[in-house]
């Protein structure tokens, strides 16, 4: 039996990566525990969905992890990492502009309206010229998580661009600052840029300004008060206006693009100066994982986050495996945290069932706790309950459904 566990991070517990060696080793133990002459094979493919965890699906898919040292969200030196694969590179932008690398993030100090105002995208920039140093050419970017909201700006002076105010002297960092934007200098930007592919990998569909915008309605996650998020949003309208001065009628056509407001208008600067395509995340990292590929002979799928819940439903990580592995014609199950789906709703969207840490562990923090233990013990019961199905064979696709329809009882 060939068993693919395709899963995506627990937030706040396990990696994928993690996920996926917690959730293998719990399956060969259950299965051994009953055929330990029986072949079990696992097949480990972290997946993401384009944000956070996209860098270590890269890896785990054959990409090199590579790092640089490059700024932070707040001007501090970091050391941010990326994944190159040939002349193709996969840079997950929370890794350089982050919350997470928010220095005092995590303490209660960050972020506030100070980094709210003042963060910048820049370390993202460097991390692009990193790659285009190593010879990549073709670069998705991965976005989510992100620290500022600056709209990208950031990243243009990571290329090479001047922001100068009406003085020809250039801009302190953040969104809030290109209020005061005269022009922008773009003849130093990196001529590599023009033979460069970009895949903006996002699942956020927000325009720039406005009531629907990255100052409005993701600026509050990182500190923005009320104040702060009407001089953001006016903000990145004046840097809008001054930038298609440079480059023309499209940089305001980026602005209303579906994604432009992604990361706090990282997505705008990549659609608008980067010419990138924007993408859903979960198709962007199953393609490069080759997931649909590695599912030939597979007689089932794992998959899972740390919640299944009505979110999942609109393109996460546990459907965009469901839909692959429908196509494929192999059976897919999900782990999970804890689970809010009902029955009917796990059945619509592909899933044979769903098993949750919560029918093994009631105590929700003691669940994220002890996720990898708990997860082991999970991995067991499903794995004693495929060596029921297997005799001397694979189960079919309706056996493994009968199987895997009824919870867990521990």
């Amino acid at each position: 039996m060939r068993v693919v566990i395709a899963p995506d991070k627990f937030k706040g517990s396990l990696s994928a990566p993690e996920v996926a060696s917690r959730l293998s080793t719990g399956l060969r133990a259950g299965f051994a525990a009953s055929h330990p002459a029986e072949g079990f094979e696992t097949t480990l493919i972290p997946v993401a969905d384009g944000g956070e965890g996209t860098l270590d699906a890269a890896v785990g898919s054959g990409f090199t992890r590579r790092s640089a040292t490059v700024t932070g969200p707040t001007g501090q030196p970091i050391t941010a990492e990326f994944a190159v694969r040939g002349k193709e590179a996969v840079i997950e932008m929370a890794e350089a502009s982050g919350l997470a690398v928010l220095p005092g993030f995590g303490d209660g100090s960050a972020p506030n309206t100070e980094t709210a105002r003042n963060s910048t995208s820049l370390g993202t920039g460097e991390l692009i010229r990193a790659a285009l140093d190593l010879g990549c050419r073709h670069i998705i970017l991965g976005v989510g998580g992100s620290a500022n909201t600056d709209g990208g700006a950031g990243v243009l002076q990571g290329l090479g661009a001047l922001l100068l105010d009406a003085d020809g002297n250039e801009l302190p960092a953040g969104g809030a600052a290109l209020g005061r934007l005269d022009r922008i200098d773009l003849s130093n930007l990196d001529v590599r840029l023009e033979v460069a592919e970009f895949v903006l990998a996002s699942d956020v569909d927000n325009p720039l300004l406005g009531r629907t915008g990255a100052a409005a309605i993701f600026g509050p996650q990182k500190g923005a008060t009320p104040e702060d998020v009407a001089a953001l949003d006016a903000a990145l309208a004046h840097f809008v206006r001054v930038l298609a001065g440079e480059i023309g009628p499209e940089a305001e056509d980026a602005a209303q693009a579906p994604g432009a407001g992604a990361a706090g208008g990282v997505g705008y600067i990549a659609i608008a100066a980067l010419g990138a395509a924007r993408r859903p995340g979960i198709d962007v990292v199953l393609e490069f994982t080759e997931l649909e590929q590695r599912l030939a002979g597979a007689d089932l799928v794992i998959t899972g986050e740390g919640s299944l819940d009505e979110q999942s439903l609109l393109g996460k990580t546990p459907m965009g495996v469901a839909r692959a592995a429908a196509r494929s014609g192999v059976p897919v199950i999900a782990v999970c945290g804890r689970s809010t789906l009902s029955p009917e709703q796990l059945t619509e969207s592909g899933f044979e069932s769903a098993h949750a840490l919560t029918e093994l562990e009631a105590n929700v923090e003691k669940c994220i706790a002890e996720a990898g233990p708990l997860l082991e013990e999970l991995g067991k019961h499903i794995g004693v309950r495929l060596s029921g199905n297997s005799q001397s064979q694979a189960p079919t696709q309706d056996s493994a459904r009968t199987e895997t329809k009824e919870p867990l009882h521990v």
